[in-house]
């Protein structure tokens, strides 16, 4: 074996060094793309954040150089034959790439012209292709590069399905103090060339798995978790106390752990902003961290400074044995049954699965949904606080999705935020005044969904909406679908947006202009829902030819059919109980489309109402 295959080479590299005209292969056994929502949004957050604690208006680019660095943390290649293999960092590197088209597209918006695109694809030998090759991703990279987003197709594999939302959540979560053309260009200097990687090359695939294990499976460094555990248990005096609550908080961690791996990284940020924190950084730029953001990237440095927020006295052994004995066994369990509820419909705590299907940030959700519980409520009681929360949550949140208003983190942040200490600790009936009063006052109401409609960012909100108006009108008719339904149908095949009118212009002499025709086909009221295939089998059919299919289809799709209306007395008595005014359209005009879209709007307030 050569000298050259033994070697191991480690040094630090910033962004631009790691990506500029580079490019790398991803190992076999680690292709898909699977970063999650939180995932990007950490990564936004904390990049955005630490950059904005240091520029300061009217400083000089160059004075950039001057900014501290942000370590990203280590990947591993194996280099062989001069090809680079991505053995570990194939999620963090996809990410940073997705951000860089987002920044590129971003620029161009703002008629800047940085230079990026050499760090997302190069030209080797006459033929440009993305830095990091993977067969499958190219048309998705493509598209989103060129033009911000991309429809998947079935024949995409789960990395570029991936890949689409997370570019979704970038464009959502990037904050709006960076959405500056005089601001931008800093913030690009400070990612390309003061946000570091440890590059860690080994020349041998047996070295490289090698170097992958060990950082894996071994752990090298504490998390913030551990390291809290250890500063608390450190406090704890009893030697047999502390070793049962050592073992305790392992089960907890490990049943956490079922959930996802980073899932402790979650709950810990979740219940200490929920129940403690005060403070958040304002938006003015060069504005330093505050409560909320410390504990989001420290949260087990922000423990130790903050405890007499959390009533804990440092020389009390007793203080930390009751906070671990109730505080933390009762916040704990309250955050489990919220992701048991995320993951499938529980009676009583429907709204939680509605919230995480909307794809409400977890840095929003979850200290809210925390928030109001207090370790002496019953079980009952805890089930109808998360309730009203999340209901809140969702009626806000669709409001201002209606009115084309971004819900990311970025834009909703102080909001959220203030709610968190309104309702702090409030009894049920409190909690509901608060809620209903906050829902009243804000801006957006259900006035723009008037004119709502379906575009190339939002098809997966306004399949939500139908989903929700689907499951709703039927509930109330007596049937047992429900939401999942609809919208995750992992038992059968899953629904599909369905435009009522085929994409035929000339068939609608109503129109005079093609484009004013497509912006009324795409409106909310012209949709329904059906299954995969069925809407695709018969979609370019006239209206009149359809009709006799969505007889058989949902609800939602047969309250266009006459029919319905003579053999369905449960749903004349649902409509005619909730006061909608559901007609049958034997032809489907402009006319009918608009009635239609008023009629959504009325089911829209019924189902999102102020009065929890």
């Amino acid at each position: 074996m050569s000298k050259l295959t033994n070697k191991i080479d480690a040094n630090d590299r910033t962004v631009l060094e790691v990506l500029d005209r580079k490019k790398y292969t991803v190992d076999y056994f680690q292709r898909e793309y699977s970063w999650g929502q939180q995932h990007i949004e950490q990564l936004v957050s904390d990049l955005t954040s630490a950059f904005l604690s240091e520029y300061r208006e009217g400083d000089h680019r160059e004075k950039g150089m001057d900014y501290n660095s942000y370590y990203l943390g280590p990947f591993v290649l194996s280099e062989q034959n001069g090809q680079r293999s991505i053995i570990d960092g194939q999620q963090r590197l996809t990410s940073i790439t997705l951000l860089l088209i987002y920044l590129n597209n971003l620029q161009k918006k703002l008629g800047l012209s940085e230079s990026i695109s050499s760090m997302i694809f190069s030209e080797n030998r006459g033929r440009q292709s993305f830095n990091i090759q993977v067969d499958g991703r190219e048309n998705c990279l493509k598209q989103l590069y060129e033009h911000g987003n991309y429809q998947p197709k079935e024949s995409d594999d789960e990395s570029a399905n991936n890949m689409v939302k997370r570019y979704d959540d970038i464009e959502n979560d990037f904050p709006d103090e960076l959405n500056d053309n005089k601001i931008l260009p800093y913030f690009i200097d400070w990612l390309k060339y003061n946000v570091v990687l440890v590059e860690i090359i080994a020349y041998s695939d047996d070295n490289a798995y090698t170097i992958f294990e060990t950082m894996n499976d071994r752990g090298l460094s504490l998390t913030p978790t551990e390291m809290l555990k250890s500063y608390l248990l450190s406090r704890i005096t009893d030697t047999h106390r502390r070793q049962s609550i050592n073992e305790r908080w392992k089960k907890a961690i490990q049943e956490l752990h079922t959930y996802s791996k980073n899932e402790d990284n979650l709950f810990f940020p979740a219940w200490l902003r929920g129940q403690y924190a005060e403070t958040i950084r304002p938006g003015s730029k060069g504005a330093q961290n505050e409560d909320f953001e410390k504990i989001g990237t420290r949260f087990h440095g922000w423990v130790k400074e903050n405890l007499q927020k959390m009533n804990l006295n440092s020389e009390s052994s007793n203080d930390f044995v009751r906070f671990f004995d109730r505080d933390f066994t009762f916040f704990l369990g309250a955050y489990l049954e919220i992701l048991s509820a995320q993951d499938k419909l529980i009676e009583g705590l429907e709204h939680i699965y509605y919230i995480r299907c909307l794809g409400i940030a977890h840095s929003l959700r979850y200290p809210l949904l925390l928030a109001s519980l207090t370790v002496d409520d019953d079980k009952t009681t805890v089930h109808k606080k998360l309730d009203l929360v999340a209901h809140h949550i969702e009626a806000f949140a669709v409001r201002r999705l209606l009115n084309f208003r971004r819900v990311a983190h970025s834009s909703t942040r102080y909001t959220m935020y203030s709610l968190v200490k309104e309702i702090r600790g409030k009894n049920i009936e409190d909690l509901r005044t608060v809620l209903q009063a906050n829902l009243r006052k804000i801006d957006e109401d259900f006035s723009g969904m008037e004119h709502f409609r379906l575009h190339g960012q939002n098809r997966r909100f306004v399949k939500y909406l139908l989903a929700r108006i689907t499951a709703f009108i039927e509930r109330q008719s007596g049937e047992p679908t429900t939401f999942a339904t609809y919208f995750d149908n992992s038992d059968g095949k899953p629904f599909e947006i369905e435009h009522i009118w085929a994409d035929k212009f000339s068939e609608h002499r109503e129109f005079n202009q093609k484009h004013e025709f497509d912006e009324y086909r795409n409106r909310i009221g012209g949709l329904i829902l059906l299954p995969r295939g069925t809407n695709q089998s018969y979609g370019a059919k006239p209206y009149e030819e359809k009709l006799q299919h969505y007889a058989q289809a949902n609800l939602l799709a047969k309250s266009l059919c006459e029919l319905t209306y003579k053999n369905n007395p449960n749903f004349t008595t649902m409509y005619e109980r909730l006061g909608l005014n559901f007609k049958p359209h034997a032809q489907f005009k402009k006319q009918g489309l608009i009635k239609r879209q008023l009629l959504y709007r009325s089911i829209a307030e019924q189902i999102w109402s102020a009065e929890l």
